[in-house]
């Protein structure tokens, strides 16, 4: 049986590309570990002919992109990519954030995070409802289903922002709805936290939870699509 393909994108750093591609490729041999007979590889868009050299020579295979929604990159940027690089019939799947495993996994961090105060801090979009949708809907599975009496959603890029979420008390927590390290997690959001007078816990993003690969290697084997993921977060 002849070796399948995938390949893991993410936006990357453009101001520092190094760093955030070296991270990915750190986590696709960490999701090519569990899946004997797959090639694994990594690109980020910030890095420039990462997703040529990534997809030379290989295919057609999946794409998993490690992005917190569907949206412009995972619909029109990726398949642009792809298209330049004649990497023909590769398919792209859900997104990392719109996978129900990632929302089962939030779910999981806030019960093991102990609290009963909650922000989710995720960056939103000016532009489209999407992301804040997703973050508000593993928002309510927290209080729902993790005993958190308060959580409250808040974002970098639109309304309700981070800096304006006050009155959590010392023992609050803050879960970041994001796929990696990056200057959102490092700066933005301990400033705009400060901002607010949060004096809580900032836990790690969600995407470098040692559970992650196991997630991404379960989604590459389903080959599930977004249309799917995106009718079963919504219910």
């Amino acid at each position: 049986m002849s070796e399948r393909n995938a390949l893991i994108v993410a936006h990357g750093q453009p101001s520092a590309p190094g760093p955030a591609a070296a991270a990915l490729t750190v986590l696709a041999a960490r999701v090519a570990d569990l899946m004997p007979g797959w090639h694994v590889a990594a690109a980020t868009l910030a890095e420039a002919g990462a997703l040529p050299r990534a997809v030379a020579g290989r295919g057609p295979g999946v794409v998993f992109p490690m992005f917190m929604a569907g949206g412009w990159f995972s619909k029109v940027q990726i398949p642009a990519k792809l298209a330049e690089a004649g990497a023909a019939g590769w398919q792209v799947l859900e997104p990392f954030g719109c996978d129900p495993g990632v929302h089962d996994l939030c779910v999981t961090l806030a019960r093991e995070a102990g609290t009963d105060q909650m922000v989710l801090a995720a960056h939103g979009s000016f532009k489209s409802p999407v992301p804040s949708d997703i973050a508000r809907h593993v928002a309510g599975r927290i209080a729902a289903e993790a005993g958190v009496a308060r959580i409250e959603a808040g974002f970098i890029d639109q309304s309700p922002q981070l800096s304006t979420l006050h009155g959590f008390d010392a023992g609050a927590v803050c879960l970041p709805f994001f796929a990696a390290e990056g200057g959102h997690v490092a700066e933005d959001i301990p400033k705009a936290l400060a901002e607010a007078g949060f004096q809580g816990r900032v836990l790690p993003p969600v995407g470098v939870d040692a559970r992650v690969p196991a997630l991404i290697a379960a989604a590459l084997a389903r080959g599930q699509g977004v249309c799917e993921a995106e009718c079963r977060w919504r219910r």
